[in-house]
């Protein structure tokens, strides 16, 4: 099934305007199943599916599986060479699907389109309650500031935000000549498991998230001049934070101290 829906769409002409690469290297595609391990009765979506390279081999293992795919053209080419038990097909843009229509126990995969994937990935955030894992192949410069380290060059706004939520690991890269038409960049796979219930979390997501973006909107100064409007509310000694310090310094548990500072004293969040 999986090689009959790729052959019947190998005349679909990538479209820039949606950001398509069609993956076509059957030694990722197994790296990436393998990496997924899919059981039959697993709740997955795939965002993306293009072409069908995921999609085949995917439902070769799955009693069902839901994609979603923005173009028109191919949402109506996947409906066709599937029956409906077996696959539904949601054409429309990711970033307006309400996840919670889609159940619980969610496992999502994607070959995500490069010039939004940050959005799909903040889009995805309010959903992580319901997701078992994601796994995405993404541009190698996104995954490895998703996955950066504090202190380092790559450590930033999108680093913080997704680790707050998830334990992620960078699985492989992958060669630009893996696509058609190549992409100008290495990508890479990444795994995106929720934390629990038992992760240290801000008082307020609102207040936390507005803390981050403005620490990291001038990560080169010090902190006491980046939140000079709020340093009357911060106890810097409890949050463990030097007022020297820059944005890039501190982890993930030090802009939850000053959120929550912040949010109780009235000046970030929701009250």
């Amino acid at each position: 099934m999986a090689a009959h829906a790729a052959d019947c769409i190998m005349a679909h002409t990538a479209r820039k305007r949606f950001g398509q690469h069609f993956l076509h290297d059957e030694g990722v595609i197994e790296g990436i199943v393998r990496a997924i391990a899919p059981a039959r009765d697993d709740n997955m979506v795939e965002i993306g599916p293009g072409m069908s390279a995921l999609t085949g081999p995917l439902l070769d293992r799955l009693d069902h599986l839901t994609v979603i795919e923005i173009d028109r053209d191919l949402a109506a080419r996947l409906a066709e060479l599937y029956p409906a038990d077996h696959l539904t097909v949601l054409q429309g843009d990711v970033l307006d699907v309400d996840f919670r229509t889609l159940g619980d126990g969610l496992r999502i995969v994607g070959n995500l389109p490069y010039n939004i994937s940050s959005p799909i990935l903040f889009h995805l955030l309010p959903y992580a309650d319901r997701i078992v894992d994601q796994h995405f192949m993404l541009q190698r410069e996104v995954v490895d500031r998703m996955t950066a380290a504090p202190s380092t060059p790559d450590y930033g706004r999108l680093s913080v935000m997704l680790q707050a939520r998830y334990h992620m690991v960078k699985l492989f890269d992958v060669d630009p000549d893996a696509f058609d038409p190549p992409p100008a960049v290495m990508s890479s796979v990444v795994r995106m498991v929720p934390l629990g219930d038992d992760r240290p979390r801000p008082r307020s997501e609102a207040a936390f998230a507005e803390l981050v973006g403005r620490a990291f909107g001038q990560r080169r100064k010090m902190l006491r001049r980046v939140l000079s409007d709020w340093t009357e509310f911060i106890d810097w000694q409890a949050a463990d934070v030097s007022p020297t310090a820059r944005a890039e310094e501190l982890a993930v548990g030090h802009f939850i101290a000053l959120a929550d500072q912040l949010h109780d004293a009235g000046v970030l969040g929701p009250t």
